[in-house]
């Protein structure tokens, strides 16, 4: 038996929430979590529509149901699973890299900031994509999830990317997954690399902060 792998077109959607006129100051590119889709992601993200941002949420490219309950089908996305994973991150970086393409075909860049949020399972998927992809990224904030243990900064090209780019590491002090051993581990990693960061705890557990997402906005 052999394995085989070949690219294909398909069709990927995005959501935008705000206006994409000249006055837009900053862009806003939000990573939902796992088995959430990103029209539901980007309501909670209302908070930061202030008519200077334009906020864009991608939804991961594997949908799936949540429940297999009959009477209640709910649909879930995901950025990647453990199979056939590195064919996934190469997809959805080229993706992310896609869409802020689209996003800038009718936006100056140059007026505009970008920053990068992403949210539990998010948070590998935007890590990834500052590293690895095309997009020139100025903020990156990490929500209630890991830095990829797995990418490797011992690449040049990845390090230097994500030590120009301003990183906040965002938790709960009662997230269940992110846990304070998970937070030392991430730090201490960023440390080791010469990679600056902000490090932003709020009580509460894994779950987006209203009052933390005014804060980031400035």
């Amino acid at each position: 038996m052999q394995e085989h792998h070949l690219s294909v077109s398909r069709t990927a959607r995005y959501w935008t929430l705000g206006t994409s006129s000249g006055d837009v100051g900053e862009v806003w590119f939000t990573c939902h979590g796992y088995g959430q889709l990103a029209a539901r992601f980007l309501e909670k993200l209302r908070v930061l529509d202030n008519g200077r941002r334009y906020l864009v949420a991608p939804e991961g490219l594997s949908r799936f149901y949540l429940s297999e309950s009959p009477t209640e089908r709910r649909v879930g996305a995901t950025w990647m699973t453990r199979e056939d994973r590195l064919a996934e991150i190469d997809d959805y970086v080229r993706y992310l890299d896609a869409v802020y393409a689209d996003v800038f075909g009718s936006l100056d860049r140059a007026r505009a900031k970008v920053h990068a949020l992403g949210f539990s399972q998010g948070t590998s998927t935007v890590s990834r994509w500052a590293a690895m992809g095309k997009a020139r990224i100025d903020r990156l904030t990490l929500w209630g999830g890991e830095f990829p243990p797995d990418l490797d900064l011992t690449v040049d090209s990845f390090a230097d990317r994500l030590r120009g780019v301003r990183l906040a590491l965002v938790y709960g002090r009662s997230d269940e997954y992110i846990t304070p051993k998970v937070v030392s581990g991430i730090l201490e990693r960023l440390r080791q690399h010469g990679i600056p960061y902000e490090e932003i705890p709020f009580e509460g557990g894994h779950e987006l902060n209203e009052s933390v997402l005014r804060n980031l906005a400035g």
